[in-house]
């Protein structure tokens, strides 16, 4: 997939757990771990928007768009 989440960067540098996170957010554990590991091929902005207040970044923080090589 060309958009790639750096989740566990993010969390890694803020220092907050998944579980945490979560909690915070107002997710489920398993739907962030999802998230976290690219396993999902879509995100509500209201989630993405949550898990920016919380980890006090912006949405380019947490993805990437790379370039599949044909």
């Amino acid at each position: 997939m060309p958009i790639v989440v750096h989740l566990d960067r993010m969390m890694a540098e803020r220092k907050i757990s998944l579980k945490e996170l979560a909690e915070a957010v107002g997710i489920t554990n398993v739907n962030l771990s999802k998230l976290k590991t690219g396993k999902v091929s879509a995100i509500r902005f209201s989630t993405l928007e949550a898990i920016c207040a919380v980890l006090e970044c912006q949405p380019g923080d947490l993805l990437e768009y790379q370039k599949e090589d044909n």
